[in-house]
């Protein structure tokens, strides 16, 4: 069973792994902590990804933002992170919502479902009346999970499609 549960301190090791595991930038997913020390982690990284969620700690121009992990049982499985609301940069850029499955995991349906989990933790969060996402050229498989979770190509310039999910009239 496939679960999103927020960081903590609680999983520390399991998140630790997961993240210092992940590339810095992959397909436009920053991970600030791709290959930091444990002490950092526990310092700096978990803290902004726990502090960010309650709007503690953001730098300007940043909007509050939720770190879900995925979990299959014991397995952390991926990270989605859902940003409360959109600044003008954010609704022509990156959007709401952001993900990375661990490679181990791809195309085995866990980022389809764990972006359905993040889209239901979306319509209690954010003020918008649609979800928007980005996704580079380059990551059809990405492009795929969207559209499988009901996401429409808004438009496109020459790296990115960007795209949109019409919020349900009955939430």
């Amino acid at each position: 069973m496939l679960y999103l549960k927020e960081a903590n301190l609680e999983d520390i090791e399991q998140e630790y792994r997961f993240i210092t595991g992940m590339p810095k930038d992959e397909c436009g997913f920053m991970n600030p902590g791709s290959g930091c020390t444990r002490e950092e982690f526990e310092r700096e990284i978990l803290p902004g990804y726990i502090n960010h969620s309650k709007g503690i700690g953001i730098k300007e121009g940043r909007v509050p933002d939720t770190a879900f992990f995925l979990w299959e049982g014991d397995n952390l499985v991926g990270l989605f992170k859902l940003r409360h609301y959109l600044t003008e940069a954010l609704a022509n850029g990156a959007g709401h919502i952001g993900y990375e499955t661990a490679p181990e995991y791809r195309g085995r349906g866990y980022a389809t479902e764990g972006l359905r989990l993040t889209i239901e933790k979306a319509w209690e969060i954010i003020p918008e009346d649609e979800i928007y996402m980005s996704v580079r050229k380059g990551n059809p498989a990405s492009l795929r999970v969207q559209v499988k979770n009901g996401a429409y190509v808004h438009h496109e310039d020459e790296t990115h499609f960007y795209t949109r999910i019409k919020k349900p009239e009955k939430l």
